[in-house]
């Protein structure tokens, strides 16, 4: 039987959100690509430290039962392959039932949300986050502080939503782009 995503939410998130790469990072902007890839290469057997969304994204897989998933998640990634690798074999130390990934080595992952059938994008970066809502996909960033509350809280999914345009209309919204503000 073919697998199907009818009913499930599918939560698009950024491997940086998920996990801590923070000083692969860091090497990243200071030297280039190439340096960055390789050692994501040396620590391909190393899992990667769990990241702001980690916990997150533990409690929303527990919705999960054993006959009928309800939630999905996906990496979404402006990462390289190489990283991937070590997204998913940290994904798997963690217990964490993730599939499906889409790596862009540098490109904007905003284009890959709709083929995901994404209803929700999470990442650090806010650029790709406005992108993703612009193109018309729930998005939201993930804040470093996220990490505190989440931990706090272990049995309970708790999300923050700004009040402008999600819980009321976009009015406000719209006369503060015509202002130009």
């Amino acid at each position: 039987m073919p697998v199907t995503l009818n009913g499930q939410l599918v939560v698009a998130i950024s491997s940086r959100a998920l996990f801590d790469f923070e000083e692969e990072n860091e090497l990243f902007e200071s030297t280039d690509d190439r340096a960055y890839m390789q050692l994501q290469l040396e620590r391909v057997a190393t899992p990667a430290k769990p990241g702001v969304a980690f916990s997150l994204v533990n409690k929303l897989l527990a919705f999960n039962g054993a006959d009928a998933p309800r939630v999905e998640v996906v990496i979404l990634s402006r990462n390289d392959p190489v990283s991937g690798m070590r997204v998913f074999r940290s994904a798997k130390h963690y217990g964490m039932a993730i599939q499906r990934g889409v790596f862009t080595r540098g490109q904007s992952p905003w284009r890959y949300l709709r083929p995901l059938s994404a209803n929700l994008f999470l990442s650090t970066n806010e650029a790709d986050v406005r992108s993703a809502l612009e193109c018309g996909v729930p998005a939201a960033r993930v804040f470093p502080h996220s990490k505190r509350a989440s931990d706090a809280h272990p049995n309970e999914v708790r999300i923050a939503f700004g009040g402008d345009a999600v819980l009321f209309s976009d009015e406000a919204e719209r006369v503060v782009q015509r202002a130009g503000l």
